[in-house]
């Protein structure tokens, strides 16, 4: 009978089903088929979304859209310009850097698409930057935001497989560098190729100001970091703090908060919260369906009936999940997949906490991979410009996520050496 949850979820996705509609959708059909009563849903649905850990996501949220309000988003920017827009291409470079400080705020791919987005592609286009090598940069940039801690995708993976936050926050701090850093070269090579234009070098005063201006936005992640690292607070505790300081920042520091604001704000938080728990909760009952019929199983034993190489087993898992998120979002993704290939990554001696950065790092980049990546979408919607051409011009960056996706693979310390150093 699971041929039914398959074939209804994949028909779901192809007539664009939001995610969790679609993995609702096919399991009230599967249970209706199975004869099992349609008390289980609420119930798989509750537990699903019954954790503690979760409830740090809104907050998050709600601090993350509390900051953009306040103009963080905009302060960053013109922090990186000092710093980066005296090189040639800088504004692309701008782009990225601004996503890798912006990533300790948002935590997700595509909110930090559409933030930077909006204001990045068109300052870029007007400044005589290719529309797609604008939207295809912006496109690559945001995938750093997942990986960077703190990290909503890294909360979600915790919260399935019982690992540390502060742990899985650590480890993808250098795989999460390495990769703003290698789109950085690469976006340099391709702007000195194309002869993209430069600003003149800002003064060490303008630096300065810059880095004052900004101090306050950096000083958050560098709170809710430390301090759950240090043991002072929880997750959960960590996002109340996040909420009050973003308010008291926005509105005493930088002045841009008001009670309208906040207001519309909270409504925007609240719509992606219930979003996100309703998606969790179907998330819970389709697993629950999976397992009772034995599919990790069954996918666990066909894996390593055909090999017990770790590195062959990790590269099978790394093709799945580059292919599924292409045209599934990150957190879904990893809702219904990672508790399943975890247990086969532990079975050939990966560790866990490894094994959860190469699964977050492989699903972010399936966001920029033709021909269904969301991130593509997003960035060539605000450009205005078609998916085949920002396709095109994103290949240099897949190449370079593709690179550091190997690298993190193979040489599992770049992943475990901070948590090792600091929390064991």
């Amino acid at each position: 009978m699971i041929w039914i949850l398959i074939t209804v979820f994949v028909a779901c996705l192809i007539l664009r089903y939001p995610i969790a509609f679609s993995l609702g959708f096919s399991c009230l059909i599967y249970l209706l088929f199975k004869g099992i009563p349609l008390l289980i849903v609420p119930m798989k649905m509750y537990s699903g979304i019954d954790v503690f850990v979760l409830l740090s996501i809104p907050g998050f949220i709600i601090a993350g859209n509390l900051m953009n309000q306040g103009g963080l988003t905009e302060k960053i920017i013109r922090f990186c310009n000092h710093l980066l827009g005296h090189i040639r291409g800088g504004l692309s470079l701008v782009n990225i850097g601004a996503s890798m400080l912006f990533a300790g705020i948002s935590g997700t791919a595509i909110s930090d698409t559409a933030s930077m987005g909006s204001i990045m592609i068109p300052a870029m286009k007007k400044e005589g930057y290719d529309a797609d090598f604008s939207c295809a940069v912006t496109a690559a940039s945001s995938t750093v935001g997942p990986i960077i801690p703190p990290s909503v995708p890294m909360i979600i993976a915790a919260t399935l497989s019982g690992l540390s936050v502060g742990k899985l926050f650590l480890a993808g701090a250098i795989p999460g560098l390495l990769l703003g850093l290698g789109l950085m070269v690469m976006a340099y090579l391709i702007a000195k190729r194309k002869k993209y234009p430069k600003h003149p070098r800002s003064s060490i005063g303008q630096i300065a100001r810059g880095f004052v201006d900004t101090f306050w936005s950096l000083l958050m992640t560098f709170i809710i970091l430390f301090g759950i690292i240090g043991g002072i607070f929880t997750p959960t505790e960590a996002s109340v703090i996040a909420i009050v300081y973003a308010l008291v920042i926005g509105k005493f520091v930088y002045g841009r908060l008001t009670f309208k604001n906040v207001q519309i704000v909270l409504l925007d938080s609240m719509k992606t919260s219930a979003s996100l728990m309703v998606l969790v909760g179907f998330a819970n009952l389709f697993g629950w369906i999976l397992i009772t019929e034995q599919i990790p199983q069954t996918i666990s034993s066909e894996i390593l009936g055909f090999t017990t190489n770790k590195y062959v087993v990790l590269l099978l898992i790394n093709i799945l999940l580059i292919a599924v998120g292409t045209f599934m979002e990150t957190i879904a993704a990893l809702l219904i997949l990672f508790p399943i290939l975890l247990k086969v990554a532990v079975s050939v001696e990966v560790d866990p906490i490894h094994f959860a950065v190469i699964a977050v790092l492989n699903l972010i980049i399936g966001l920029t991979t033709p021909p269904v990546g969301v991130c593509l979408f997003v960035a060539s919607s605000i450009g205005k410009v078609s998916i085949g051409k920002v396709s095109r011009a994103g290949f240099p960056f897949l190449m370079v996520s593709l690179l550091v996706l190997v690298l993190v693979t193979l040489f599992p310390s770049l992943s475990l050496a901070l948590p090792n150093l600091f929390m064991d």
